[in-house]
């Protein structure tokens, strides 16, 4: 049993990451960053929710890139394939469930 305060968590570095669980090759990780990610794909899909702060996801379609803004509680789903990449507005947390070893 563990209880987690997200919002007392702070990464020494942009999206640094405090491992939550692992259940079966899935896990879960909250992240917290002040900084972009990079474009990536990952090779399963992935679930990205917004605990505090405030996000605008990157994503191409068919080589358009489009953008929508996260705010808390919302979730963005990345299905295997989806090209992304996430610029906070400011310092945010994000949980993030994907596969094990995901970019």
């Amino acid at each position: 049993m563990r209880v987690i305060r997200s919002r007392d968590f702070t990464a020494t570095r942009p999206w640094g990451a405090m491992d939550i669980a692992n259940m079966r090759g899935i896990t879960t990780r909250l992240h917290w960053t002040d900084q972009p990610y990079k474009w990536h794909t990952n090779d399963g899909e992935e679930v990205f929710v917004v605990l505090d702060g405030e996000v605008r996801m990157h994503y191409r379609v068919d080589g358009t890139e489009e953008s929508v803004s996260l705010k808390v509680s919302d979730i963005f789903y990345a299905s295997v394939g989806t090209e992304h990449v996430a610029h906070p507005v400011g310092p945010a947390r994000i949980l993030v469930i994907e596969s094990e070893g995901s970019v």
